[in-house]
């Protein structure tokens, strides 16, 4: 690989791809991937965020693909919601470090991730701002009781006030917003306690029902896919209905060898029907803070 002084991003990838092996080919063949899965009109775009996504940075450049309309939908744990949410509420994400003493930050009431820290007060906000929100949703919907969860989500996007949110933007754009977990989460916690007091119940069956019916609407299927867990079986899952993904890329850092789902590769995809045969896939094996703005830089240029 060649670099020069002010090399461009674009010429860099290329570079990586001229050289084509490891990790360098793979992030190449991410970008090739990427550009067909945003301006080929026939892909609808799944994007699965597990992990710190927003914490780690990278909430502006979700939020810009959703109004890009780059992305069709969302999958996403409940701590990325949690925290995009946290960001429009006006509390921040802090740079601190990685082997600090964490006695003296619980007396601090500073919760971290790995070297971000988050003010505990702002999850005490959160709750008091989620049940305003559900007490405006239930009064707008009368007599409703039961309600998706991708609704509920919804519902938050249109009331949070921040031009930088996922939630916001994807309610402005269309985009159904799915979690799955979404009860391993603070935001989750505040649905749940809202609900036992308020009598509201959340039924994750209707949301399969929305999945189901992007899937069926969709030409091809492209997934991007940050991290593993529970987003990324959704995604995959759900695209069974229609023969499996037709492109993805997935960026993560777990291991194939425990057989987690985490960790394994796209093409063990194909066994169970979650990937075409001769879909185009590729796994990065890195941090996602550092390669996805770097492939998605690549592909805007």
């Amino acid at each position: 690989m060649e670099v020069s002084p002010n090399i461009s991003v674009s010429k860099l990838v290329k570079e990586m791809g001229l050289c084509g092996v490891l990790g360098a080919g793979r992030v190449a063949k991410a970008s090739e991937i990427l550009k067909e899965m945003f301006f080929n009109p026939d892909y609808t775009v799944y994007i699965s965020l597990a992990g710190p996504v927003v914490a780690g940075g990278l909430r502006n450049i979700v939020s810009r693909l959703i109004a890009e309309k780059l992305v069709d939908v969302v999958v996403s744990n409940g701590g990325n919601l949690t925290h995009d949410l946290i960001e429009a509420l006006g509390f921040k994400h802090l740079r601190g470090e990685n082997h600090p003493n964490d006695v003296n930050l619980n007396k601090k009431k500073i919760g971290r991730i790995g070297d971000v820290y988050v003010k505990q007060n702002a999850f005490q906000t959160l709750e008091k701002e989620v049940y305003r929100m559900l007490d405006r949703l239930i009064k707008e919907h009368g007599e409703t009781k039961i309600f998706p969860v991708y609704r509920v989500l919804e519902a938050f996007g249109f009331m949070v006030k921040d031009e930088n949110s996922i939630l916001a933007l994807a309610s402005k754009m269309g985009v159904p917003v799915f979690s799955p977990g979404i009860y391993d989460s603070m935001l989750g916690y505040h649905l749940w306690t809202y609900g036992r007091l308020k009598g509201l119940k959340f039924d994750f069956s209707l949301d399969m029902e929305k999945m189901a019916e992007t899937v069926f609407k969709s030409k091809k299927i492209g997934a991007i896919i940050l991290g593993g867990g529970l987003p990324k079986h959704f995604v995959l899952g759900a695209s069974m209905l229609k023969g499996g993904v037709d492109a993805a890329i997935q960026i993560t850092m777990d291991r194939p060898e425990t057989g987690s789902l985490s960790g394994a590769p796209l093409e063990e995809a194909i066994s169970w029907g979650k990937a075409k045969a001769k879909s185009r896939l590729v796994n990065v094996i890195g941090d996602y803070t550092v390669l996805f703005p770097l492939i998605v830089a690549s592909v805007f240029s």
